[in-house]
């Protein structure tokens, strides 16, 4: 008989889908909003949960319908998947109380019933990604993710149609990548007649010289890499950051592109292994490049942007470059730093984004051109943007320096000249990012505003929880206790330390 606390799996799953088509039947502005806050906020509640559960017992393992596997599907919560659970429903949470007066301002009011129904369709998709212990129903929960983050960037053709197009763009290119992955798990299934990914890592090693084996890992890989938008097919996330409505930009920067690095993590080092991923394969020689370029490329790019939301978008897709280095040194301390710079990454770029989503709601516009003196016109939402800028540079006492302090150990633990010149692109990169941070703060406060500009504040309700997030990323900054802890038991766990 399972206790209550092992039926959270399932139920941190069909909460949100269950509750997504009573919210395509309702309407007005606050019933579709509230309930899926306190949808979120539950699921919340059962992640950390879920989280403490696993750090004192061990995982928990849930099979549906009561079939063994690996006939049947598992859901299976470890501290991998139980740290992006926390990871995915608490920002979830935190933007939705910031989302009520944004979405009302964005979207109109017949179609918010039908937005969040997508919402939670999407948190549905994340959720069940991280974690399903199938292959296929992982392939399953990321259509269910993609299908709705689709029509959830094209709802922000109200003020822009532009957003219809960058829709379609990451419909095309989400499928593809998809459809790469799909192709990986048929010719594993094929080759080891299973899908549970607990059974497939066990048979992993007797089948891994096999070519069919050897393709799947390719087309895996490749299909990831374009759902977490790894330079160079990242053209996809741009568009659909810039032109999807504020709350959508503020939730996908925090987790959807996290959840295709933990697929990432999970199939390198629970399927694959790490000594054929890194040993028989070689995706350090793919990875490291990949990720070098992309936060070097993407850094320099950003600088050029005139639209801030695609300033930050293009700084996401470096971020990410960093995270797939750590992951492709091959090491527990590497494997450290990525999980570090996952967590802290997204609490930051969350909480830009939603400073940036106040500065649209006040002035209707996030073009620099038209945002001189904004540091005057809104000094709160502004300041709170400009501390998040720090996160991304790396100064010390926010998370950005924890995360890249760990990188460099891990880097600098290769011990060989390439080490020392991964260590000089980062710093350059870090360096890239002072002056694409710099130039929104040289128009925010080294302008005077236009005659007659929008002058103000946006709600509390708004205002409130930008703030917490940019708070809690400075907590992250100072005490590591969870962040670092954590993490560092998450790479002991998946390198065979624990």
């Amino acid at each position: 008989m399972l206790s209550f606390v092992q039926q959270f799996p399932v139920l941190a799953i069909v909460l949100p889908l269950m509750s997504a088509p009573v919210c395509a039947l309702t309407r007005g502005k606050v019933f579709p909003w509230f309930l899926t806050f306190l949808v979120s906020a539950f699921t919340f509640a059962i992640s950390i949960e879920l989280l403490a559960e696993v750090s004192a017992n061990g995982p928990i393992s849930y099979h549906l319908g009561g079939w063994e596997p690996p006939w049947g599907i598992e859901y299976l919560v470890d501290p991998l998947n139980a740290f992006m659970l926390v990871l995915i429903s608490g920002i979830s949470t935190g933007v939705l109380l910031y989302a009520r007066e944004s979405i009302a301002h964005e979207i109109r009011e017949d179609q918010l019933g039908l937005f969040f129904t997508a919402y939670l369709l999407a948190l549905t998709g994340m959720m069940g990604i991280c974690i399903t212990g199938d292959a296929f129903n992982v392939f399953v929960f990321l259509e269910i993710m993609s299908l709705s983050s689709y029509v959830l960037i094209a709802m922000g053709a109200r003020n822009d149609r532009r957003a219809l197009t960058a829709s379609f763009q990451y419909l095309i290119i989400g499928t593809v990548g998809a459809t790469f992955y799909l192709i990986g798990v048929g010719l594993l299934y094929m080759m080891t007649g299973t899908l549970n990914i607990a059974d497939i890592a066990s048979r992993f090693a007797e089948i891994g010289g096999m070519r069919p084996v050897q393709a799947a890992v390719a087309f895996i890989v490749i299909g990831l890499a374009i759902k977490l938008a790894l330079f160079p097919f990242h053209v996809w996330l741009p568009n659909g950051y810039t032109y999807a409505p504020s709350i959508v930009t503020s939730f996908f920067a925090g987790t959807a592109t996290k959840v295709s690095v933990y697929l990432l993590i999970r199939f390198i080092f629970t399927i694959f292994g790490m000594d054929y991923s890194f040993g028989v394969v070689g995706l350090t020689d793919i990875l490291m490049p990949l990720a070098v370029v992309g936060f070097l490329s993407m850094s320099l790019v950003a600088i050029f942007q005139d639209n801030v939301k695609r300033l930050l978008a293009y700084s996401s897709v470096a971020q990410l470059g960093y995270i797939v280095l750590a992951i492709s040194l091959a090491s527990n301390e590497g494997l450290t730093a990525a999980m570090v710079h996952i967590l802290n990454h997204a609490v930051v770029k969350t909480g830009m984004f939603l400073s940036v989503g106040s500065i649209f709601f006040v002035t209707g516009t996030v073009s620099l051109k038209k945002l001189e003196g904004i540091g005057q016109r809104m000094p709160l939402t502004t300041f709170g943007f400009v501390l998040g800028g720090l996160g991304l540079i790396g100064v010390p006492l926010t998370p950005g320096f924890i995360s890249k302090w760990y990188l460099i150990k891990a880097v600098l633990d290769l011990e060989s000249p390439l080490g020392y010149g991964l260590v000089a692109a980062i710093l350059i990169s870090s360096l890239l990012a002072v002056i694409y941070i710099w130039r929104v703060v040289e128009v925010a406060y080294f302008r005077p505003p236009p005659a007659g500009a929008t002058r103000g504040e946006p709600p509390l309700t708004m205002l409130v929880p930008s703030w917490i997030f940019i708070a809690i990323s400075f907590y992250f900054g100072i005490d590591t206790t969870f962040s670092v802890g954590f993490s560092k038991a998450i790479a002991a766990f998946l390198t065979g330390g624990a």
